[in-house]
């Protein structure tokens, strides 16, 4: 199947315009007061943006996507080997890339080395939009490299990998926004996808909680392997977001994000 846009403009366009959309509906109906200054926040989390941005297109020429193309023209990969095509391949493809994200993400809490690369992402002080971006170029390196041994390894389909990267990306930015959800819906809704309030558990400075709720697109893997906590102890008005080693907005601009992996600052041991 062919798309009238290349993949990568489609990409950018889900991107830009979900990213507007949440910045405009959280700034209508904010979940939390915001405690550090939003424009430096967003100055040192956009950079982040950028320098993800180039390390992917200098480091890595082949992308998920084209990977996943040339295995399914030369036949590699478990679903080309045993014919699984179609809508059962699309299915498939899509709750086995999202199960590695969570068991990829789990490893990052467990591992001090992979620790290191991931707790920039959580030293943001508060969350919105912008904070579902915020993650160090080694780690997307690292996790693009763990995406396309995968896609390399079943041969995924390129238009799955592709849906997969736009809706993990969109997920990202959705459940990382200080958007206000009513109670009553939020409690049927996170059945199907992670709420914001579902994710910022994730994000408490309570080590058991930091420890809980992996997820970043489908709720049940958390809850289907013993993960998920409902809410945060001190209720989500009330709770600290961020890490105890790091609690200083004016230290965490744009270039001691990029310096925290190599930091002396004691690796905390997960739960």
């Amino acid at each position: 199947m062919s798309l009238p846009v290349s993949p990568d403009t489609l990409r950018l366009a889900v991107f830009i315009g979900l990213f507007v959309l949440l910045a405009l509906a959280e700034t209508v109906w904010p979940r939390r007061k915001l405690t550090a200054v939003k424009a430096k926040r967003w100055q040192a989390n956009i950079g982040i943006i950028v320098v993800d941005s180039l390390v992917v297109r200098l480091l890595f020429p082949v992308v998920p996507v084209s990977l996943a193309a040339t295995a399914q023209l030369h036949n590699w990969g478990l679903f080309n080997l045993v014919g699984i095509k179609g809508w059962p391949e699309l299915l498939l493809g899509l709750v086995l890339l999202d199960l590695i994200i969570y068991l990829q993400h789990r490893l990052f809490h467990r591992i001090p080395l992979l620790w290191r690369l991931h707790r920039m992402h959580h030293t943001d002080l508060d969350l919105d939009v912008s904070s579902g971006t915020r993650f160090h170029p080694l780690e997307i390196a690292l996790s693009l490299l763990i995406k396309m041994a995968v896609v390399l390894l079943f041969g995924i389909a390129p238009l799955t990998v592709l849906l997969f990267e736009i809706l993990l990306n969109a997920a990202s930015m959705f459940n990382h926004a200080n958007l206000s959800i009513p109670l009553s819906i939020d409690r049927w809704l996170r059945l199907l996808v992670i709420t914001p309030d579902m994710h910022r558990v994730h994000h408490s400075v309570i080590p058991r909680e930091t420890d809980s709720n992996f997820g970043f697109s489908q709720p049940w893997w958390d809850r289907l392997l013993g993960t998920y906590r409902d809410q945060p102890k001190e209720g989500h008005t009330g709770m600290t977001i961020g890490l105890h080693e790091y609690r200083n907005q004016k230290e965490l601009g744009f270039w001691r994000l990029l310096r925290i992996p190599f930091e002396t600052t004691p690796v905390r041991r997960a739960l």
